[in-house]
């Protein structure tokens, strides 16, 4: 069955369009709590959101649209997406909402759901869910309606739950960090689990007013942190988006870590402390040295497509615990069921206090091969997979790249283009590489 309304990561668009409307989101919430009353008499949801305006209006609608189905709510406040997921968990609760559009800018905005475990649901729930919303609703009478509290102290127990994903023997004392919330979610969180970790705190992007969140802060726009690293000669700086499920790191130096690399690190630490390994999940489009270097020390490595929802299916087909992709989604599940920026950032910080050594050491001998990514729109109506053209470029650039690089090409899945991407160890080739690939595709 085809999906309406879910994409990849729930429900998302712009405000006041379809389907991120109040009425639209009511809807859903009563359909949702349908799908729930049929295997709970009387189910619990929790409600969390981000910092944007339009979130006042959508927590309103999805507590109407639940309790006209006869489901409890328990509204949050601003939390991040895993701060959800994990006191979903923790409280027992039948279901988490994130109302949240992540790194999108504030005009958007989006719902997603966690399981009572912490997890992301199935498609066959969200399928149940899109089937229910085409039914006529089923309004509980006076009696029958659930009811709404508040739990004042949401953000204080997930500060306690990131704190304890932190070694107890280690200390954050000594060292000055830079932590930028992006105006999201976590602008109030952050900044205290780093400091009663024993940093001195320097916060940018932790004054949200509705409007800016990730406006030129946060993960998805680094050059904000690397600059307050070094104007406040800190030893690190950490940036989250604005659900704060994403992280990037600056050293004192101003360099910027990505997501393949932290991944890296947080897996050679557990073999540098004796820990088994026994594989790593990355994407299609995660970084050939990373692979490599995982292979040379005996680390099995597989790609899931792009998307952390993927990577998550991965880990749990194969029980393995680390995974994610470049752009800072990391899952380290025997920390939490979900992404989680902060409890990331803290795995990373844990390896450089109890090794005594900076990021950049850390990573000596991995150095990220050059990447080119080239956008190539098709015309209407065009199959790139018939390109016999493209084909042949293809097979003659992956027999010069060899075990020096590798080719992905993939079409995307929001606009006609197709994504022509080259790596290599030199990045002149990968360059040359791509453009030939690409000047091949847009033949007809």
């Amino acid at each position: 069955m085809s999906r309406t309304y879910f994409g990849t990561d729930g429900i998302r668009g712009t405000v006041g369009q379809p389907p991120i409307t109040p009425d639209f989101v009511l809807r859903l919430a009563h359909s949702v709590g349908h799908v729930l009353k049929r295997s709970e008499q009387r189910p619990t949801v929790l409600i969390g959101k981000d910092t944007r305006i339009s979130g006042y209006m959508l927590e309103s609608a999805l507590e109407s649209g639940f309790n006209s189905a006869g489901v409890d709510v328990v509204l949050l406040g601003p939390l991040p997406t895993p701060g959800v997921a994990y006191l979903t968990r923790a409280l027992r609760a039948s279901l988490g909402v994130v109302i949240s559009a992540s790194h999108n800018p504030f005009p958007d905005n989006g719902i997603k759901f966690f399981s009572s475990q912490g997890t992301k649901l199935p498609d066959e729930w969200e399928q149940a869910v899109e089937a229910a919303l085409q039914e006529p609703p089923a309004w509980a009478d006076s009696a029958g309606l659930g009811k709404a509290r508040r739990l004042d102290d949401a953000a204080g127990r997930y500060i306690e739950f990131c704190k304890g994903t932190f070694a107890h023997d280690l200390t954050l004392k000594g060292m000055t960090l830079v932590v930028d919330a992006a105006h999201g979610a976590a602008y109030h969180i952050a900044p205290k689990v780093f400091h009663e970790l024993g940093a001195e705190v320097v916060c940018i992007g932790c004054a949200p007013d509705g409007l800016n969140i990730n406006d030129d802060v946060g993960a998805t726009h680094p050059d904000a942190l690397i600059h307050a690293v070094t104007a406040h000669r800190a030893d690190l700086g950490v940036a989250l988006d604005g659900d704060a499920d994403r992280l990037q790191l600056v050293d004192a130096q101003g360099r910027l870590y990505n997501g393949d690399e932290l991944l890296y690190l947080i897996a050679a630490d557990r073999l540098q402390r004796g820990q088994a390994v026994n594989g790593v999940v990355g994407t299609l489009m995660t970084n050939m040295a990373v692979e490599l270097a995982l292979k040379a020390r005996g680390v099995e490595f597989v790609r899931a497509k792009v998307g952390d929802r993927y990577v998550l299916e991965e880990l749990e087909k194969r029980g393995w615990l680390l995974g994610g992709e470049g752009s800072g989604h990391l899952l380290v599940l025997d920390k939490h069921t979900t992404g989680d920026g902060l409890i990331s950032a803290l795995q990373v910080l844990q390896a450089s206090v109890r090794s005594g050594r900076g990021l950049a050491q850390l990573l000596e001998g991995v150095s990220l091969f050059p990447q080119t990514l080239i956008n190539v729109r098709l015309a209407g109506g065009h199959d790139w997979r018939k390109n016999r053209a493209l084909a042949q470029e293809t097979q003659r650039a992956e027999t010069e790249l060899g075990r020096q690089g590798r080719v992905l090409i993939r079409a995307s899945g929001t606009e006609p283009v197709l994504r022509v991407m080259v790596e290599a160890r030199d990045e002149a080739l990968a360059r040359s590489t791509a453009q030939r690939l690409a000047q091949a595709a847009q033949a007809q």
